[in-house]
């Protein structure tokens, strides 16, 4: 196998290739486009004849397999030059034949058009080998899917401008001898689209094992593929239908709707704007949520579009603005949907083939579409001409024609649920992503990181993606997250985190991050593993609970606690304790409080018994411990209020008291103390100000000690019942206004609970 291209000559022939695609554009639209159906009608062609001549284009796959022998002798990129320098000239009879239709010559008219016609696609055909190769190599990378739309978007741009063009000039009655100056210029633009061709890369070529391979053991292969044998299948559907329906759309127009030549021309830049659009879409997103499901939609729009023509009314076709706004739809939609089918269809072919396979199923490949274009238009066309003969008007003939059609696209739709996804999204999925402004959003700064050299810009951007979270940046943020750049790499990170969820991929690189990174990302790779619940993590975190890092180990300890391995809690609590590192202590609190077990209060209040804590330590402290205790959203507002002025301390404690005897006694009555069911409650909401005011102002807490411990059993956890009640029996606990602050306001709140139950 040859050594794949280096970025700069890959970017190079790319380029040059674009170029190539400009002139040989021109080339097809000015010489066996459109225009030479409009040519032959200028000839008074049959439908017969319309529709022979629109299945020639697809002859050329037939000769295919002589251009592999002439590949097999010569280089493929001299093959594929010649051939296209050839095909050009042999268009020449066709130049020839206005001339000859207004010297009087009708029938040798159509002859040398037929003729020139088929030589130029028997000569493409031969030339034909060198496409799939060529464009397998400059598409190349993760970006096949983006750059071979972008090839087709190239085409469709310059089909619009040539279809515009040729409306211009030829207008509403243009001379037949017009024709022959367009064409003449088509060859002039093909020949030198064949020169460029001789300075792009020559492709490898097949082993010698694969050159002896045969068309007839290719199909054999094909065949026997469950996968590739049902894309078959439906290939030939999809190339039936749209051969027939592109082609004779123009035929629709003139026949039924009497358009004229640059009218119908005017159409036809319509339906390259048609297929520019979808390129464009097709650009935007193949890479992103894959082949399969836009292949669905395109197919579903082509059958969307065809439905009209078989309910249009009669009576409407005389109504010049009805039937320019109509045939205007027509032609965007149709082509919209059918031509972004067949290039979406080669998209997901190069990626259902493996590369060695290349150059043989790309054989097999343009036969199929081949048969089914070339057979289609022909029995497309003497159908028409047969309804024709029984006198049915072209109205009714074309209905008939576009119903086979729709039933066909229906069948089809129903076998591409059976495709292989070849990695895309599900088809829901997808649609969900098409709707989706946020995951577009994402795609457009993921297209735009992509293409981004700057190392400012690409933060900036991953910022953007951290605020747009979706699951289709999470390749796009794995190659980033391998950065040399750090600030990068934590940006990534990042957007990363912001995710719902994560594939098993970005788990395995996050998993490698924790391991290869220390000091630098892996903490960042620890926090998001616990947040997204990996369990698989919980081994390789454990063991770095312990790490030398300590933002690492910390996070690690947090990452246990959110994925509830409370097995691990004993060991948390012997490293935070034996730590000096305050932001380690400050992390490990954290895990106890996502842990809320009521046996991590003693190791808690171990923590402020160490000599002069730091403060912002205690108030983590004590926000896990009413984490614990199930009131840290109550209690955190309560918290701030007294970090802004320790002043209040008093006055916030005895709020708590007062509000809740208050709310008891306005639950249950003044009368309350009379009832023999709560004359024991009562009592206690009325003692709780006293017992909290001894705390808070005397530092006694005694009265509050007997307060929590004739609490009733199935009101509180014991475990809180003894630890709170001991604590607030301890001089070096007490000392701190937050923990006695959340012990009073714990028992409000019990209280209130208290009063609840009793209603």
């Amino acid at each position: 196998m040859s050594e794949p291209l280096s970025p700069y000559r890959l970017g190079k022939a790319r380029e040059l290739f674009n170029f190539y695609n400009v002139f040989n554009a021109l080339s097809w639209n000015f010489l066996v486009g459109n225009i030479v159906t409009l040519l032959a009608m200028r000839l008074s062609a049959s439908s017969t004849y319309i529709g022979l001549l629109s299945a020639l284009p697809y002859v050329c796959f037939f000769f295919m397999p002589f251009g592999k022998i002439l590949a097999r002798r010569f280089s493929i990129i001299g093959v594929f030059s010649f051939t296209w320098i050839w095909r050009a000239v042999t268009m020449i009879p066709v130049v020839c034949a206005p001339i000859v239709e207004t010297l009087g010559h009708h029938d040798l008219a159509l002859l040398l058009t037929i003729i020139g016609v088929f030589c130029f696609h028997v000569l493409r055909g031969f030339g034909m080998i060198g496409n799939n190769p060529v464009l397998s190599v400059l598409a190349a990378g993760p970006d096949r899917g983006s750059y071979m739309t972008q090839v087709q978007i190239i085409n469709s741009a310059v089909g619009m401008f040539a279809g515009f063009l040729l409306a211009m000039i030829l207008g509403r009655s243009p001379p037949v001898f017009l024709y022959s100056i367009i064409m003449t210029a088509g060859i002039g633009c093909g020949i030198f689209s064949g020169i460029l061709i001789k300075k792009l890369p020559e492709p490898p070529k097949p082993d010698e094992e694969e050159k002896k391979v045969k068309l007839l053991e290719v199909f054999k292969n094909a065949l026997s593929q469950g996968p590739l044998k049902s894309f078959i299948g439906i290939l030939f559907i999809v190339a039936l239908v749209s051969g027939i329906s592109r082609a004779f759309i123009i035929v629709y127009a003139r026949e039924v709707f009497f358009q004229n030549d640059g009218m119908v021309s005017l159409f036809s830049v319509f339906g390259g704007l048609g297929n520019l659009m979808i390129g464009l879409l097709i650009k935007f997103l193949v890479d992103r949520i894959g082949a399969k499901p836009i292949f669905i939609i395109c197919v579903m729009i082509g059958l969307i579009s065809m439905v009209p023509i078989v309910f249009f009314p009669r009576g409407a076709v005389e109504n010049a603005a009805t039937a320019m706004l109509f045939l205007t739809f027509l032609f965007f939609v149709l082509n919209f949907g059918f031509l972004g089918a067949e290039g979406i269809a080669q998209t997901y072919f190069l990626g259902l083939v493996p590369e060695k396979l290349m150059l043989d199923m790309g054989v097999l490949y343009y036969i199929i579409y081949g048969v089914a274009g070339a057979a289609g238009s022909f029995l497309a066309g003497f159908f028409l001409d047969m309804l024709s003969g029984f006198g049915m008007p072209p109205f009714i003939s074309f209905k008939i024609l576009f119903i086979v059609l729709i039933g066909l696209s229906v069948y089809v739709l129903f076998l591409q649920r059976k495709l292989t996804p070849l990695g895309a999204l599900p088809f829901m999925g997808a649609l969900e992503v098409m709707f989706s402004p946020r995951d577009l959003r994402a795609i457009s700064l993921l297209d735009k990181l992509s293409k981004s050299h700057d190392s400012h810009e690409e933060e900036l951007l991953l910022e953007a993606l951290h605020d747009t979270p979706s699951k289709l940046s999470i390749k796009g943020l794995l190659d980033r997250a391998r950065s040399p750049r750090l600030a990068i790499r934590q940006e990534s990170l990042r957007a990363m985190e912001a995710l719902k969820t994560l594939d098993e991929a970005a788990e395995k690189a996050l998993i490698d991050d924790l391991i290869n990174n220390p000091f630098t990302t892996s903490y960042i790779s620890a926090r998001i593993l616990g947040n997204h619940g990996c369990f698989s993590a919980i081994p390789l975190l454990r063991e770095l609970a312990a790490s030398k890092d300590y933002m690492l180990a910390g996070e690690s300890i947090i990452a246990l606690a959110r994925l509830g391995d409370d097995a691990f809690r004993p060991q948390i609590e012997k490293i935070i304790l034996k730590t000096k590192n305050p932001r380690l202590r400050i992390m490990g609190v954290e895990a106890f409080g996502i842990y809320a077990s009521s046996n991590s209060l003693s190791t808690l209040l171990d923590i402020l018994r160490i000599a002069d804590p730091p403060p912002y330590l205690r108030d983590e402290v004590v926000l896990a411990m009413a984490a614990i205790l199930d009131t840290q959203n109550q209690f955190y507002p309560i918290l701030v209020r007294y970090r802004e002025n320790n002043a209040l301390a008093a006055a916030l404690a005895m709020d708590e008291a007062e509000s809740a005897s208050e709310f008891y006694f306005s639950t249950h009555g003044k009368g309350a103390k009379k009832k023999p069911h709560l004359t024991f409650s009562a009592k206690h909401a009325a003692s709780l100000q006293n017992a909290a005011a001894a705390l808070i102002r005397e530092k006694n807490g005694a009265p509050l000690s007997r307060w929590i411990l004739e609490l009733p059993n199935d009101l509180v956890n014991p475990i809180v019942q003894a630890v709170l009640s001991e604590a607030v029996l301890d001089d070096d606990l007490t000392a701190h206004n937050r923990l006695c602050l959340l012990i009073i306001h714990w028992t409000a709140y019990t209280l209130r609970l208290w009063a609840k139950k009793l209603k």
